[in-house]
């Protein structure tokens, strides 16, 4: 594996992964612990599977600290599905509340809004989705509150969670910021991730949920849209996400190994550092998006002087070997997604390349 050639990845998601945890899947692709078959062709009613799925399960309530009174689930259909779902199963005919701080809370508000009532707490689109809002329009009768702990398009990220009104359960989006530092769960009423930022691959989303919500789901949902039966199956009602799961359990292993989040943490806010203090001391070259005491320690979007300097500094990046640093097709410009698996090597020489595409075009 010596001469292996690895980008640098900065995509937004699907995003790095650990290449070790690779390695490890690459090693049992064809015989899993000795069955003489693929984690991706053995039954998921399997004992093998069902080692998998448990430890996947073990593993992550020990990262995150699960108190014993959640459900952890692994799912389909992204966050995306989730903004249905979530009002699907806890709105009942009541209205909740949603804080939107970027492009995400917004789909998710939209969607809640195609089912029922649902108001926003705060927005703020009016300041370019570039802080957390000072202050929140809260429902004391709402069903529940709703925010994205990490906006990955716009890099705006809570280091601390809102509070809501006495009663009211706290509902997070956290796909992009998922594991990426160590948080209270117990202050959520749910939380919901899409893997493949800092979990895994695409295909799975993970949802964690108190065990009174589970209550809240009406009898009369679609079944793979159901929060208690899939809960009580142990995500396996039907044929679940199998690979996916596999491989977010050894993303999982990876990170107790580092020493668990706070090591995983400590780590993020270096990259991130990095970046940022390049940006800083670039004499206004490059330009970041969100106020800094907002900044998001995972995707980081700045500009440069002109859209033709962005399209040459992403061709120049590319044959660099720094790969996936365009911004989002809706807001342009340039971003650099340093998950969990983004080392801080390949930090650096995205930093080096910054500060010499500044030398030769400022």
């Amino acid at each position: 594996m010596s001469d292996l050639k690895r980008a640098h990845n900065f995509n937004p998601g699907p995003g790095v992964l650990p290449l070790e945890v690779l390695q490890q899947a690459q090693s049992e692709l064809l015989d899993f612990k000795g069955t003489g078959m693929s984690v991706m062709e053995i039954s998921h009613r399997s004992k093998e599977f069902e080692e998998v799925i448990q430890t996947a399960e073990a593993d992550l309530r020990e990262l995150l600290g699960i108190p014993a009174n959640y459900k952890v689930m692994f799912l389909q259909g992204g966050a995306t599905l989730q903004f249905t779902m979530l009002p699907m199963n806890l709105r009942a005919s009541g209205s909740a509340d949603y804080i939107v701080t970027g492009s995400w809370s917004k789909t998710a508000i939209k969607e809640a809004q195609k089912l029922g009532t649902a108001r926003m707490a705060a927005n703020t689109e009016a300041e370019g989705f570039n802080c957390i809002p000072a202050k929140l329009d809260l429902d004391p009768k709402a069903a529940y509150l709703h925010f994205t702990s990490n906006e990955t398009i716009h890099g705006v990220e809570f280091f601390s969670e809102p509070t809501p009104p006495n009663g009211v359960p706290l509902v997070c989006d956290t796909s992009s910021n998922f594991i990426s530092r160590p948080i209270d769960v117990s202050k959520y009423a749910l939380l919901y991730a899409g893997a493949q930022k800092n979990a895994g691959p695409s295909g799975v989303t993970v949802v964690i949920v108190r065990d009174d919500m589970l209550e809240r789901t009406p009898a009369n949902l679609p079944v793979m849209l159901d929060y208690k039966t899939l809960a009580a199956s142990g995500s396996l009602h039907n044929t679940p996400p199998s690979f996916a799961i596999y491989m977010v359990g050894l993303v999982f292993k990876w990170a107790k190994k580092l020493g668990g989040l706070a090591a995983v943490e400590k780590t993020n806010r270096i990259k991130a550092g990095l970046v940022y203090d390049a940006i800083d001391q670039s004499g206004g070259f490059y330009r970041g998006h969100a106020k800094p005491d907002a900044r998001s320690l995972m995707n980081v979007p700045f500009r440069l002087p002109s859209e033709e300097l962005e399209d040459t500094f992403a061709k120049e990046a590319k044959k660099n070997n720094l790969i996936g640093l365009k911004g989002h097709r809706s807001v342009g410009g340039m971003r650099a997604s340093i998950y969990n698996a983004m080392d801080v090597a390949g930090t650096q020489e995205l930093v080096r390349f910054m500060k010499e595409f500044q030398k030769k075009n400022g």
